[in-house]
């Protein structure tokens, strides 16, 4: 079964955005669209976190948040409570985010990965599973800290 996916970018990220739809639903996944719908200039931080709660509420398996760098955009995701955002410009990134650390949610920077890659990046993200044992522990402990910021 396909993840269902949360996507969401600011204006920087949009053209990103739209070729990361164009290849999910050619997959087979179901895609919500969180904005941007163009170029023009908005706020990142309201869309990035209306993708991170639709993770965190169950009503998408995986989040995807586009931008520039994607980095003000991993800052945002991560400020919903259960979201485990990773900025992952590369491949190797992206496996770690997955197995090390059960991130949820992948950000990356349209300005900095090309479309070609940042497929490739995605394919990463979704295919590699969390690996548990060691790494369940310490995500387990990321948590706990969540918990008593009370964020």
């Amino acid at each position: 079964m396909s993840p269902r996916v949360a996507i969401g970018s600011d204006h920087a990220g949009y053209d990103l955005k739209s070729h990361l739809i164009g290849l999910l639903r050619a997959r087979g996944h179901e895609v919500t669209d969180f904005g941007t719908g163009s170029t023009e200039s908005v706020d990142y931080p309201p869309i990035c976190a209306a993708v991170a709660r639709a993770v965190r509420d169950g009503r998408a398996d995986v989040g995807i948040v586009l931008g520039g760098s994607g980095q003000g955009e991993q800052i945002a995701a991560n400020k919903v409570r259960g979201v485990r955002a990773a900025l992952c410009n590369d491949l190797w990134l992206a496996e770690m985010a997955r197995s090390h650390n059960d991130a949820n949610v992948l950000a990356m920077g349209g300005r900095v990965v090309s479309h070609e890659l940042a497929g490739r990046i995605l394919d990463t993200f979704l295919g590699t599973p969390f690996e548990g044992g060691r790494h369940a522990r310490r995500v387990a402990q990321l948590a706990d800290i969540e918990h008593e910021e009370g964020s």
